[in-house]
């Protein structure tokens, strides 16, 4: 596992996989591959905690599960692979980023690693899908794991900007300490709540605006 994400969250994550509910959500995502597809594929389940340092994290974009069309998902919340078709809720992201990002175009490819870079975690609440199925992970120890994730970001780190989208997401909100970071709220990117506010909610200018007011250095959105 240790190969599978960056270092610095050892001191976090290591402690985690030892509690007895990761044992069991271990042992149920083999068997599960063992008997189906599984998305994403192994060695980018933990893939936000490898292209993003625990100490560099400003930004957290809480999705609900991995895309699960096979070759969507590769460990980033919304994110997929250079070459794949975007799907409904990232396209809209996008087109939201362009009414509030001055100069941002619609990308080539919906690969979000270079926000990752710079210090935005892509985190989805459950880490693993079988192929096909939504939400056929969840309940099985993942929401555990990540709402322990968020807690200590919450905790460890200052002037942290969550963006919870939906709400799902927004439950997540009690695990934040509000007088030490920016929550973000809105509906949904996906087409059935888009126009119900989430166009115009401009969570990408308003994330940089509090990061610069905290001393740091705004995320360049652009693709």
């Amino acid at each position: 596992m240790e190969n599978m994400y960056d270092e610095s969250w050892a001191p976090i994550l290591k402690p985690l996989m030892q509690q007895e509910y990761m044992k069991k959500l271990s042992a149920f995502v083999q068997q599960e591959r063992r008997q189906f597809e599984v998305c994403p594929p192994q060695h980018l389940v933990f893939n936000a905690f490898r292209l993003t340092t625990l100490q560099d994290v400003k930004v957290v974009i809480l999705g609900q599960d991995p895309y699960h069309n096979i070759g969507q998902a590769h460990g980033l919340s919304f994110s997929v692979p250079q070459g794949v078709v975007f799907p409904p809720s990232l396209k809209n992201i996008f087109a939201e980023l362009v009414t509030d990002i001055e100069g941002f175009q619609i990308p080539q490819s919906g690969d979000l690693t270079k926000w990752a870079k710079q210090g935005v975690l892509l985190l989805n609440a459950t880490l693993t899908v079988r192929a096909h199925q939504a939400a056929s992970h969840q309940k099985q120890g993942w929401e555990t794991f990540t709402d322990q994730i968020i807690e200590m970001i919450s905790s460890e780190l200052q002037h942290v900007v969550f963006v919870l989208w939906g709400s799902y997401a927004q439950k997540k909100s009690v695990l934040i300490d509000e007088k030490k970071h920016l929550i973000l709220k809105a509906v949904h990117p996906s087409p059935l709540s888009v126009y119900r506010g989430f166009y115009g909610s401009k969570p990408f200018s308003k994330a940089n605006k509090y990061l610069e007011a905290n001393g740091k250095k705004p995320v360049d959105w652009k693709l």
